[in-house]
């Protein structure tokens, strides 16, 4: 069986894919054990490399609680997906949740150290191979 989830990845704008509802397919996409995140109001959870931030990986977007305080970072691939709380497995992203949260980390982002905390940047890619 295969579910559809919103793919980030450095450097590019998120894509929605289809993977296979597999734990092995699911490593696969972020290259290690998994780690469920869920942050939001809505009932999507990110996906992401456990040791992301351990192996040093590459920062590519924020988190950012309503908007406005940057609360996390998330490291290397990730994926979006719908995680209904009384489900136990992933499900499908629906339209309206993929347009969002598709919005939400559409611009990758430059991070970096400041004096007194951490800024992120985002940016427009140039490179149309990019853009995908």
């Amino acid at each position: 069986e295969k579910i559809s989830v919103i793919l980030v990845e450095p450097g590019r704008y998120p894509k929605l894919i289809e993977t296979e509802d597999t734990l092995e397919a699911m490593q696969s996409l972020v290259e290690g054990d998994i780690e469920e995140y869920m942050l939001f109001d809505d009932e999507v959870a990110i996906i992401c490399n456990e040791e992301g931030k351990m192996r040093r990986l590459l920062l590519i977007r924020t988190v950012y609680e309503d908007n406005k305080e940057m609360v996390d970072i998330i490291a290397s691939k990730f994926f979006i997906c719908y995680a209904l709380i009384e489900s136990e497995k992933f499900l499908s992203m629906p339209r309206e949740l993929a347009r969002k949260y598709g919005e939400k980390f559409k611009y990758p982002k430059r991070i970096y150290q400041i004096i007194d905390g951490i800024e992120a940047k985002p940016y427009k890619l140039v490179s149309k191979d990019m853009k995908r």
